[in-house]
């Protein structure tokens, strides 16, 4: 089977304006995957599958991953006048990386028996822009996994013939395999850790400032 660096440049090859980079993985398994841009995702996907070399036919899990934004520090390199003269001088400097929600796919090929091959896709942020292509068309396994990570991560799939929730209830708002995901003070079945809820109720009594 080909390598993803190879299989990379064959799809830069077959689909010159598509957008893919090569994510690598520096553990000892060095499973490389490939970041495709949504824009052009569904042509890499055809690609995948119909390229007869590759005959990628099969989806056999896809699954969510929340990255939050969060603070970089990092040193730079800046032109500062000192004594009267220009002088490089190394400073330390703090900026904030926003977050953004991820999909990730692992493809076989059943007609040769070789993979995995790693596709990724990211969402602009957590918010307001978290949509990206279905897979389903392509892949018809899809389908389930992406409902569930509609459901858990709030990845909405343009083009997924169902979406809907699968595992929370229609009325429920949140994702809760978002990492700023906050339990409940109380929950729907029995037993429930009383304990532990009461001490989540008065956690959220004091900073809400609600008296008994």
């Amino acid at each position: 089977m080909k390598s993803a660096e190879e299989i990379l440049q064959a799809i830069k090859l077959a689909l010159p304006e598509a957008g893919v980079e090569l994510v690598t993985n520096p553990s000892p398994a060095a499973q490389h995957s490939l970041l495709l841009a949504p824009a052009t995702a569904m042509a890499v996907a055809g690609f995948l599958r119909e390229d007869p070399e590759l005959a990628l036919d099969y989806c056999s899990n896809a699954t969510g991953v929340d990255w939050p934004g969060k603070e970089v520090t990092e040193k730079v390199k800046v032109t500062k006048v000192v004594d009267g003269a220009e002088q490089v001088v190394e400073e330390t400097v703090k900026r904030v990386e926003p977050g953004y929600l991820e999909v990730v796919y692992h493809l076989f090929s059943m007609r040769h028996k070789h993979g995995p091959v790693v596709l990724r896709m990211r969402t602009v942020n957590r918010t307001d822009q978290v949509e990206l292509p279905s897979f389903t068309p392509v892949w018809r396994a899809a389908e389930f996994q992406e409902r569930e990570i509609f459901d858990l991560y709030g990845i909405v799939f343009a083009g997924h013939p169902d979406l809907r929730r699968i595992l929370m209830w229609d009325g429920f708002e949140d994702h809760p395999m978002r990492r700023d995901y906050v339990d409940p003070d109380d929950y729907e079945y029995e037993p429930t850790p009383h304990d532990e809820v009461l001490k989540r109720a008065e956690q959220h009594k004091a900073v809400s400032g609600v008296t008994a």
